[in-house]
């Protein structure tokens, strides 16, 4: 039998996890390093993933399959297909990053919170999200799929509720309540759509007597498993409104700018750039492989409410007074045009969102691990409290706007080739939708550029006239976000490559080609 080389990049930093909670309250150090050191091995194993896959070989590959529990038709499915494989080297890519970039953020404090900042504990946390995330994107068993899918929740919660903004962190009883609020929110609201899901899991097992994607699809494709169109569409909205919470889209986002805001910068940028990418990459597993017609026929409501998230996303963003909920709403924005893409049915589309899925992830996470640089030596997350930070720390403001000019998928950088594909791929068969969507680059422009002007530059105020520049810690967590932006904003063909056999195999799913080109003749 061949090395089970998927389980054994989603089980190293589940080990890792239980490894580290495991160190000794007095050897907070060492437990950092373990889990430093886990998550660089975890990227290992993902390269050689992403080295094994054959972008032209079968849909799903490296597949292991396992009998589970027999009796209910549960398997251990794991396979990979190219937007899998972007996705899991994403995560595995932007862990060593978070823990880095929160190398301090669970140090006790000399307050009577301390006693809920086990460093053991917060490392151990973020490598089990990790390996949670990485065996949603192998799944191919739908119930498998969805114990990691809800699984996730739980360290992340306590992520969020428990190690909270380290700027606040313990300052009063309010902030405790702030992060206990955003904790909640965040499980209750995915828990609601969870527990849809699972209804429709059920569902979709007395329909087709098995959960495994494959067989399921297969089923469909060649007629043997015939499911009536409403059966399907109820269905389908079962599975799409919990990606849907997940992802988020408005009107189910809500919880996003409170549990941005209350966590630290590493664990929001889990947030956003790592576990919300398990929505929109089961909208194109699940949605549109399982429920192909159902997926057609709610193509128009989705497309309204991805350019309601588009537009309404950025329009908070500008208005916003504080860091983090300016990034939250302008990930929501961002994930209004990843929808979109998914839902224009469409190979540009198609292959635009999956890149934005990756890009998105990594401009993200410059940006929002640049801010809690910001953040932790000002200790204030407040625009207004910031001015001139470019003159007293000019390589941390550096760092800051490349990070915002991605945000803004400026030409050259990663972002702007995702969001150029998805509104061409938008356009060609929507065209309304996609020139609305434009102006959502235009409110990009403006909340980003706002921000770095009124955070670095103008007269150096007192608060900040002593702050210090990147460390080298720091530095090693922003550069490498950094040159990746400019190396796929200037080269994606490696990207690309992988993705587009997926998005071909989606397209046949759905049984849409794209629009011939409309080209009049010469007179």
């Amino acid at each position: 039998m061949s090395f089970p080389l998927l389980t054994a990049t989603a089980a190293l930093p589940a080990l890792g996890a239980i490894a580290t909670a495991a160190v000794p309250a007095a050897r907070r150090t060492a437990a950092k390093w373990l889990a430093l050191l886990v998550s660089l091995a975890t990227l290992v194993l993902a390269v050689v993933v992403l080295v094994r896959f054959e972008p032209g070989g079968d849909r799903y590959q490296l597949t292991e399959s396992h009998a589970w529990i027999a009796d209910f038709g549960v398997r251990y499915e794991l396979g990979v297909d190219g937007i899998g494989v972007a996705l899991i080297a994403l995560t595995a890519l932007l862990i060593p990053f978070v823990i880095l970039a929160g190398w301090h953020d669970a140090d006790p404090l000399e307050t009577r919170s301390s006693r809920w900042r086990p460093t053991q504990g917060f490392f151990a946390l973020i490598l089990a999200v990790e390996a949670m995330v990485i065996l949603s994107f192998e799944a191919t068993d739908v119930f498998l799929f969805y114990i990691f899918f809800e699984a996730m929740l739980i360290p992340m919660y306590f992520l969020i509720g428990g190690f909270g903004d380290r700027a606040h962190a313990g300052t009063d009883e309010k902030a405790a309540a702030q992060r206990s609020y955003a904790a909640v929110k965040f499980l209750l609201y995915n828990l609601a759509g969870g527990l849809i899901m699972l209804a429709a899991v059920i569902g979709l097992y007395v329909v087709a007597g098995n959960f495994s994607l494959q067989e399921i699809a297969e089923a469909r494709a060649n007629g043997t498993l015939d499911m009536a169109t409403s059966t399907e569409r109820w269905l389908f909205l079962g599975f799409f409104f919990a990606f849907a919470v997940k992802a988020p889209l408005w009107p189910l986002h809500t919880w996003l700018p409170n549990a941005m805001q209350e966590s630290t910068a590493p664990v929001a940028v889990l947030i956003t750039a790592v576990v919300d990418k398990v929505g929109t990459f089961a909208m194109l597993r699940f949605c549109l492989q399982l429920f192909p017609e159902a997926s057609k026929w709610a193509t128009p409501v989705i497309l309204v409410l991805a350019l309601i998230s588009i537009v309404y996303g950025a329009l908070l963003a500008v208005g916003q007074r504080d860091i983090k909920r300016l990034v939250a709403y302008a990930s929501i924005s961002h994930f209004g045009f990843i929808i979109m893409g998914i839902f224009a049915m469409t190979s540009q589309g198609q292959s635009g969102a999956t890149l934005y899925m990756v890009n998105h992830g990594i401009s993200t996470a410059a940006l929002m691990l640049v801010a809690g640089f910001l953040i932790s030596r000002r200790g204030s997350r407040l625009i207004a409290d910031y001015g001139g930070v470019q003159k007293v720390a000019p390589v941390l403001a550096g760092t800051f706007l490349i990070g915002s000019l991605a945000t803004l998928s400026l030409p050259g950088l990663a972002p702007f080739v995702s969001e150029f594909l998805v509104l061409v791929g938008t356009f060609t068969r929507y065209p309304v939708i996609g020139i609305i969507a434009t102006f959502g680059i235009v409110l990009a422009a403006l909340y980003t550029l706002v921000l770095y002007q009124r955070t670095m530059t103008g007269p150096v105020k007192p608060e900040v006239s002593a702050m210090p520049d990147l460390r080298v810690r720091e530095l090693v967590v922003v550069t490498p976000l950094i040159a990746l932006l400019i190396f796929l904003g200037v080269f994606p063909k490696p990207l690309t490559d992988i993705v587009n056999p997926a998005v071909e195999h989606t397209m046949s799913d759905v049984q849409k080609q794209d629009p011939e080109p409309e080209v009049e003749a010469a007179k």
